[in-house]
């Protein structure tokens, strides 16, 4: 048996589909706690959890255990009930689930080489897909019902995505990324815009999804790096930032310097939507990298959001002065943060740690 000592105290983390809550899983249980609070509102000890996912702030959650007892085998996947307490249904399969997600219409089960599409008030099954060896479970999901896309690994030694529409059943397109095996990938809430990062991690893509054309690249850094987590910003159209956390310790920000585009105007007030190009060079000014050195610990897991995002006008003119946003940031050794980021007109960053906490030591209905 592993050496529970060693390993690290979350075994997994999620934020639902709007970020107003997050879920983590422990070796002792789940535990549900509201993001803009930090209160803990749900907490139940009955062994080691690996998927704990949300359906965005209801009482509905889909849950697999990671096998320390034959109840909680890691083949199972149960849909429990916060309000009773209790399972609603199970599905059972063969092999170990790797992923899971949901949006108020679907449910997507990952397996290594399957991936199942569910009908989520019925838990009929509408689609079965096979993939390519997927031992990490990664996945993408859409939350977006007009815009419902899944995305999966296409290759085990490129970094080349499938595009699957969820609610149409059907294959949307394939995106050759990188050269390179995936390692991260994310799709914007609104299913716009799909973000990819390969096992490299030194150039991160983003892809309009409609179309498959590449519409950014950004370069995180020179060195190879392990991507943990990519989030886009919520936007109703453009995203305005897309964030990354690695392995160095470092979280990655990319946006658009709207200093000097004086066209933006023309296309989107957002700072991505800035600069939709006639012509994409294959990596952006470095001007439009942001970093904060030193957000985590250096190898420790994490998974960072862009949680809100305000863009700041001038009154008279409706000139974009600055963009603020927060980011939080679960960290797999047991903690969670907030950053307070201001991007300023010079596209300036500055940015400051609001607020810091214990998940494992918060107590129920009390704030941090």
């Amino acid at each position: 048996m592993a050496n529970h000592s060693s390993s690290p105290p979350i075994l997994c983390a999620s934020f639902n589909q709007d970020h107003s809550c997050f879920a983590v899983g422990t070796r002792d249980g789940f535990r549900i706690f509201d993001t803009n609070t930090g209160r803990l509102c749900y907490e139940r000890a009955v062994g080691a959890f690996v998927i704990v996912e949300m359906l965005f702030s209801s009482s509905l959650l889909a849950i697999v255990g990671a096998g320390d007892q034959p109840s909680l085998s890691p083949r199972r996947l149960c849909l429990f009930n916060t309000t009773t307490g209790a399972a609603l249904r199970e599905l059972n399969f063969l092999t170990s689930i790797l992923a899971v997600r949901m949006n108020r219409q679907r449910l997507i089960v990952i397996l290594q080489d399957k991936a199942y599409v569910y009908e989520l008030n019925s838990l009929t099954i509408l689609d079965t897909i096979d993939t390519v060896p997927n031992i990490k479970g990664l996945c993408a999901f859409s939350p977006c019902l007009d815009a419902c896309y899944l995305a999966l690994p296409a290759s085990t030694t490129k970094g080349s995505a499938l595009l699957y529409n969820v609610m149409d059943r059907h294959l949307h397109c394939e995106i050759e990324a990188h050269r390179s095996p995936l390692a991260a990938v994310v799709l914007s809430s609104n299913g716009m815009y799909i973000a990819t990062a390969s096992e490299q991690g030194t150039i991160i893509r983003v892809y309009l999804v409609s179309d498959a054309t590449k519409s950014y690249s950004f370069r995180r850094g020179t060195y190879p790096s392990t991507i943990f987590s990519l989030s886009f910003g919520p936007s109703k159209q453009l995203p305005d930032i897309l964030a990354a956390s690695s392995s160095s310790g470092s979280i990655h920000l990319f946006t658009v310097g709207f200093a000097s585009h004086p066209s933006r105007s023309k296309r989107s007030s957002g700072f991505l939507g800035s600069i939709i190009p006639d012509a994409v060079s294959d990596v952006l000014d470095p001007a439009y990298h942001h970093v904060l050195h030193n957000a985590v610990p250096a190898g420790v897991k994490s998974y960072a959001v862009i949680r809100k995002v305000e863009n700041v006008t001038n009154s008279s003119s409706s000139e974009l002065l600055a963009c603020r946003a927060i980011l939080s940031v679960i960290t797999y050794n047991g903690y969670f943060q907030e950053y307070n980021l201001s991007i300023d007109a010079q596209n300036e960053l500055s940015w400051a740690l609001g607020r810091e906490f214990n998940l494992l030591t918060v107590t129920l209905d009390k704030a941090p």
